[in-house]
């Protein structure tokens, strides 16, 4: 079968995206409470700013990512995976890439439709500023807000399908781990 693990850098990238991912669904369930619990109110603005850096660093990434998987063959599923499961784990894993591009230009282009977008710079981690596309700034206010109302509601329908894509994921990985298959193993996790 081949080298059964992938590269050094495919978990990595993995790992890393994983990581953004789970920090950005927990940053936007938590910010709305910001307006019923006083004691989070200062730390709103913060937490979305995060928020629009780790998707923009998410964005760069799932662009590394794509590039490693189509110039370095992941390693072939075991011989025991059915034929749906391995249907069904490739429709998965390009459903993730997917989200991976469409969940933080969703929310990059809802933010430059953003009303207020000129009081809140977006910048990565407080480094530098990330420039909004002028285009959309420049939109007369009724078609901006259909810009910002309809990429937000667009951002809102992906984060459903990650939660989707992550179940389906997860439960691969666990479904084949559990049966002896050493799944968590190829991407990393022990020998």
């Amino acid at each position: 079968m081949g080298n059964e693990r992938y590269t050094r850098t495919a978990i990595f990238l993995h790992w890393i995206v994983a990581l953004g991912v789970l920090t950005n669904i927990a940053l936007a369930w938590i910010w709305p409470y910001g307006d019923t619990h006083p004691a989070l109110g200062e730390y709103v603005r913060p937490m979305i700013d995060k928020h629009k850096a780790i998707g923009l660093t998410i964005l760069g990434l799932a662009v590394l990512r794509l590039l490693w998987r189509l110039s370095h063959r992941p390693p072939a599923f075991p011989l025991s995976y059915r034929p749906w499961e391995r249907n069904l784990a490739h429709i998965v894993h390009w459903g993730l890439y997917f989200v991976l591009f469409a969940m933080p230009i969703t929310g990059y282009v809802m933010d430059c439709a953003f009303k207020d977008a000129a009081a809140h710079p977006i910048t990565w981690f407080g480094l530098f500023e990330i420039p909004r596309l002028g285009f959309i700034m420049d939109l007369p206010p009724d078609s901006k807000k259909w810009v910002h109302d309809t990429f937000g509601a667009a951002h809102e329908l992906i984060a459903y399908l990650v939660y989707a894509l992550f179940a389906l994921h997860l439960a691969g990985a666990l479904k084949h781990q559990l049966s002896g298959q050493r799944e968590l193993q190829r991407m990393g996790l022990g020998r």
